[in-house]
């Protein structure tokens, strides 16, 4: 039994993916987007406990790997994403308001320009092999859409934890 997806997917099957775990309404409830509507710097920064993930990382963390998927389906190098380093990025200090659009702001363009490369992306480029090894590109979108969904889980269990439903 395979583990991976099938290579061969609808272009559109992929967007919509993309779509309902980032911004389009779907039923497994709030999309990513939709997570981190309302939120605001101070509960972006606020951690569960020492060492655990805020809202703001988990935000940066999301467009990184927008970003690192985007490169991998189109073979661009590495090294372009506009802060360094990969996968968790520290918050800055002090983290105001415009820090957090800024946050909020590179994970919509990664979202964008993600969604740019898989409308670009023949049938052939969709079952091909990537970067990450014995993964289609296709495999690559379907996680990316999974990765989305479970950091909206995430983002919203932290609000819950913080205070009262909106």
């Amino acid at each position: 039994m395979s583990r991976t997806f099938p290579a061969r997917a609808d272009r559109v099957l992929l967007l919509q993916l993309l779509a309902e775990a980032y911004d389009h309404r779907a039923w497994h409830g709030p999309n990513l987007r939709g997570s981190i509507r309302g939120v605001d710097a101070a509960l972006a920064r606020r951690r569960p406990g020492p060492g655990r993930h805020c809202i703001g990382e988990v935000v940066v963390h999301c467009a990184y790997w927008k970003y690192a998927v985007r490169r991998s389906l189109l073979g661009e190098r590495r090294g372009t994403f506009s802060l360094p380093g990969h996968n968790w990025f520290p918050l800055p200090t002090p983290f105001t308001t415009r820090r957090w659009r800024e946050c909020v702001a590179l994970l919509e363009a990664q979202h964008r320009a993600l969604v740019a490369a898989v409308g670009s992306l023949s049938e052939r480029d969709l079952r091909r092999v990537s970067s990450s090894p014995g993964k289609s590109a296709t495999n690559l979108i379907y996680g990316m859409a999974f990765h989305d969904t479970y950091h909206a889980g995430q983002i919203r269990h932290l609000r819950a934890l913080f205070g009262p439903r909106e």
